[in-house]
């Protein structure tokens, strides 16, 4: 450990439902040392408590990155914390309510834990910051646009692993679709990065998920405000907690319960699934207006074999495309940001 301390980097990733840490040891690349993941509490104390139970003998970190879903419209870069920042994130909470303040009040924790330690933020939403205006923008009138209503697309971090990853491979036209709890499907550029992506505004949209709806006809919402008697929040747990593979199946959203089950609509639920990833990526194969590769990761996308299997049947008529199973590195690509703007 001697000589290690302006090098450790503390990568924060937090979910919806658990906080993944690592001490990372970033020299040109990073290097895990310690690692874990702690399940969901608003006790942040408790979580701090156990990453320095698990981190105990190693230095205090030189730096803490954190993963923070939605930027908003004007964080659309990586950037060492400061007042104004946590202020735009505050603003941006109205784009990502379950996300935002649980990844504030991480950060305040983070700074009562480790004062004077640096900051920063890492943006799932930077890396299609440069995305084409045909593709960011949003089809509703201009004073909506103007207050920030556009395509953000997310899983950023985990597109710039596969990236990094590929290094000198980086075809002309990739596409990478992250199939996990969450899932997107992302066009990227060798030369111009991101240029489209599934999601849209919020990780709601696109690719049909384990609890979320992806793409759906807004004029069901319309439908069932008007005739069912919901409201805005019943609408938010059907549309992000109650639907997708979950809602088909009856059963739940995750793919390994739902092989295991081999009922009739946990079938069903994981063949709409495989479809939409399919339609998502040729939709990206058109932006791109052909691809060479396609990258498959994610929880679902690096283990499950049968699914890679559909995509690749469904996938058969796209000439000279070659398909990978890569590994998301989101919490290495924190520690790198974290380790060169702290």
């Amino acid at each position: 450990m001697v000589g290690l301390e302006g090098n450790l980097v503390l990568a924060l990733n937090s979910g919806s439902s658990s906080l993944k840490y690592g001490l990372y040891s970033v020299v040109e690349e990073p290097h895990l040392l310690v690692g874990g993941t702690i399940e969901t509490t608003d006790d942040h104390a408790r979580f701090f408590d156990a990453i320095e139970t698990a981190l105990r003998g190693w230095p205090t970190p030189a730096a803490i990155g954190h993963r923070i879903v939605h930027g908003g419209p004007h964080r659309d870069a990586h950037c060492r914390i400061d007042d104004a920042v946590m202020a735009d994130l505050k603003a941006a909470c109205a784009f990502a309510p379950l996300h935002g303040p649980a990844s504030l009040a991480l950060i305040r924790a983070a700074e009562a834990r480790y004062p004077g330690v640096p900051q920063v933020a890492c943006f799932d939403t930077a890396f299609h910051a440069g995305m084409p205006d045909v593709a960011r923008t949003l089809p509703i009138p201009h004073a909506y646009r103007a207050g920030g209503v556009r395509r953000y697309g997310f899983h950023g971090l985990s597109c710039e692993s596969i990236v990094r990853q590929l290094g000198e491979d980086m075809p002309p036209r990739l596409v990478i679709a992250h199939l996990g709890n969450g899932a997107s499907v992302t066009a990227v550029l060798r030369d111009g990065g991101s240029i489209d992506t599934s999601m849209g505004l919020t990780p709601s949209g696109g690719v049909m998920m384990a609890t979320r709806t992806g793409d759906i006809d807004p004029g069901m919402l319309l439908y069932l405000l008007r005739e069912s008697g919901l409201d805005a929040a019943a609408l938010a747990t059907l549309v992000d907690h109650a639907s997708g593979m979950a809602g088909v199946s009856g059963l739940s959203g995750d793919m390994r319960v739902l092989r295991a089950a081999a009922t009739a609509h946990a079938d069903l639920a994981i063949r709409m699934f495989e479809r939409s990833v399919c339609k998502q990526v040729a939709a990206m194969i058109a932006s791109l207006g052909g691809a060479d590769m396609l990258v498959l990761t994610g929880g679902i996308g690096e283990n499950d074999a049968a699914t890679g299997q559909a995509i690749r049947a469904g996938l058969a008529w796209v000439p000279g495309l070659e398909i990978r199973i890569m590994p998301s590195q989101e919490d290495a690509q924190i520690a790198l940001h974290a380790a060169a703007l702290a």
